[in-house]
């Protein structure tokens, strides 16, 4: 039996491919389910969309993430914390902090998962961290922490 499936499953394939399974476990189990479909030729055709769509989508995503990566090359960034006179700074400069300084700027709204330090940083100075835009473009920014 021919099915397309709709959800991702583990062991049969991702969404939207066509995969071939015994005419009772379609029957019984992953249409019921809602996890596929019969590949008739309207199904095929749909599926064969999505994924001309879900592609265009992630190149335009990726040349997107591209373009900010070229604009955050040669960007000078200042994080202000809270520090004292021999430099110490009071707590530490956390991915939370540093996302918020990006996004206050204006220059990009990042989740702070995608935000990694090489080290943690508890003194004053200049540091480096690796923003994960997408997937396939990840750019190490320099920042430097000031006291206020």
């Amino acid at each position: 039996m021919k099915l397309v499936l709709i959800k991702d499953f583990d062991g049969l394939g991702c969404k939207n491919s066509q995969i071939d399974v015994k005419p009772g476990y379609g029957r019984n189990c992953l249409i019921p389910q809602g996890i596929a479909v019969v590949a008739s030729s309207g199904n095929r055709k749909m599926a064969e969309e999505n994924i001309r769509q879900s592609a265009y989508k992630f190149n335009q995503i990726k040349s997107d993430a591209i373009e900010l990566a070229k604009r955050l090359d040669n960007l000078s960034i200042e994080v202000r914390t809270k520090a004292s006179a021999l430099g110490k700074v009071y707590g530490s400069v956390t991915p939370v902090k540093l996302a918020e300084v990006l996004k206050e700027r204006g220059i990009v709204d990042i989740d702070r998962k995608n935000i990694t330090f090489n080290k943690p940083i508890k003194e004053l100075g200049d540091y480096q961290a690796t923003l994960i835009l997408h997937k396939d473009v990840i750019r190490t920014i320099t920042f430097r922490v000031v006291g206020s």
